[in-house]
């Protein structure tokens, strides 16, 4: 195992912060100062580093580019008024990557190394978290196979990384989605109940398809009849239909969403009625004609909460209520603001700080 004290630190020479305004900078695109790296070899973890972010060779015969043992997570820091630095939940995105990393043959990140090097690289760079509103330092912890070799065969070696990147709102404003009933995300006995880099590339083609029709993002169905909804885009799906929270329960093709599972511990906190099931494509067209369907939305880590607010289905659209018009939607997308924010009493201890 590897302690704080056995992470070796090679700090940059000069932070490159004020070069940046961290509190207005395309989402995925302007990186810290440092990132950290294990190494996985010999059937041990080691080597454990906090390093200037930069480019390092490759080999391009390396595993993960042929075979796609490739797995990350998406995790948020936030900074508060008084200046420090909490983490959303961080111990659920270390189950989730050991989960896809078993799923995906890969060995698994010990505790120790996953959440000493992600704290050791936040107090380092932590000049880097926005302080805006809507900002939030995204992190980026991920594990590729590493072996120089042509061969379909698990990598015995493998390199642990976490980068980092301040962020501001992914969706600037409400998104339209049209159901996917060519395409699919995900099949049962498949890897789509994990967070695969695979299942990323595979999503892009029907995107572009959408987004050439005036969709931002695709409703996901079940790949056996493309009567079930699944996912939109890269998020969990809720609906509130009538005065009941409604979503697609977890199963082995959808993702186990942390935001998805805080939206739903809020509304049973505050009473809603919370559904966990199957849900059809007629349920939700049948709810809309009636006038039931109040609220549509996706959920996710760089989303947190994007606003669904036209559904393209059948040739037609369904234009649903506007924003300001949603009373839970709206209501959980500021509380979870304001909990992270440290404006709020984190009643569910879901903050960690720094």
């Amino acid at each position: 195992m590897i302690s704080t004290a056995n992470i070796r630190i090679d700090k940059i020479a000069k932070s490159r912060v004020t070069d940046y305004d961290v509190n207005n900078v395309p989402f995925g695109k302007c990186f810290s100062d440092h990132m950290f790296v294990a190494e996985y070899a010999d059937g041990k973890w080691q080597n454990a580093t906090i390093c200037p972010y930069g480019d390092v060779p490759l080999s391009y015969a390396m595993s993960a580019l042929h075979y796609g043992q490739a797995i990350f997570e998406g995790m948020k820091a936030y900074k508060n008024d008084k200046g420090e630095v909490s983490l959303f939940r961080p111990l659920e995105n270390f189950k989730r990557l050991n989960k896809s990393a078993v799923r995906m043959c890969m060995p698994e990140v010990p505790e120790e190394i996953f959440m000493n090097g992600l704290l050791e690289l936040l107090r380092l760079d932590s000049s880097w978290v926005p302080t805006s509103e809507s900002g939030s330092l995204y992190i980026r912890p991920f594990l590729i196979a590493t072996d120089e070799a042509i061969g379909v065969k698990p990598s015995e070696t493998y390199k642990f990384i976490i980068i980092t990147c301040p962020a501001g709102k992914y969706y600037s404003e409400p998104i339209k989605v049209v159901v996917e009933t060519d395409y699919f995300r995900a099949v049962h006995g498949g890897v789509g109940f994990v967070k695969a880099a695979g299942n990323y590339g595979r999503s892009l083609y029907p995107t572009k398809l959408a987004q050439q029709k005036g969709y931002q993002q695709v409703i996901w169905t079940d790949s056996a009849t493309h009567h079930f909804v699944e996912e939109s885009g890269t998020m969990n799906l809720m609906f509130v239909i009538g005065d009941t929270l409604l979503t697609p329960a977890l199963s082995d093709t959808i993702l186990a969403g942390i935001t998805r599972d805080s939206v739903i511990a809020l509304a049973k906190h505050w009473g809603m009625k919370v559904e966990e099931r199957k849900v059809s494509l007629k349920e939700v067209a049948e709810a809309y004609e009636r006038g039931d369907l109040k609220e549509a939305f996706g959920c996710g880590t760089a989303a947190t909460i994007a606003q669904i607010v036209g559904i393209g289905f059948e040739g037609k659209d369904f234009v649903l209520p506007p924003v300001e018009e949603r009373k839970f939607s709206t209501k959980v997308d500021e509380t979870l603001r304001l909990i992270r924010k440290g404006k709020a009493e984190d009643t569910l201890n879901w903050m960690m700080k720094i």
